[in-house]
């Protein structure tokens, strides 16, 4: 098998693993507050206690994944141009 037909081959596999995973996954925990929908922070004794909301994803600890948010930008591109 030559390197460029493995390359391709695997650059396939990777693709349609992504697409699989963000149509069935279409949200993924936020970056920013790792999925908790807020910021942890310390009290003066050392106690954890629950921070700010995040403003990345309002507090829902959820966001998008690209690859479906570029799915949802192509189909209401396509949605408005044939109607």
């Amino acid at each position: 098998m030559t390197p460029a037909l493995l390359a391709s081959a695997l650059l396939l596999v990777v693709t349609l693993s992504y697409v699989s995973l963000c149509a069935a996954s279409p949200f993924g925990n936020c970056r920013k507050c790792r999925g908790m929908g807020h910021a942890i922070k310390t009290d003066r004794k050392g106690r954890t206690k629950r921070g700010k909301d995040c403003r990345r994803c309002k507090a829902t600890g959820k966001r998008i994944r690209v690859g479906r948010h570029l799915y949802n930008v192509a189909a209401r591109l396509h949605r408005d141009g044939t109607r």
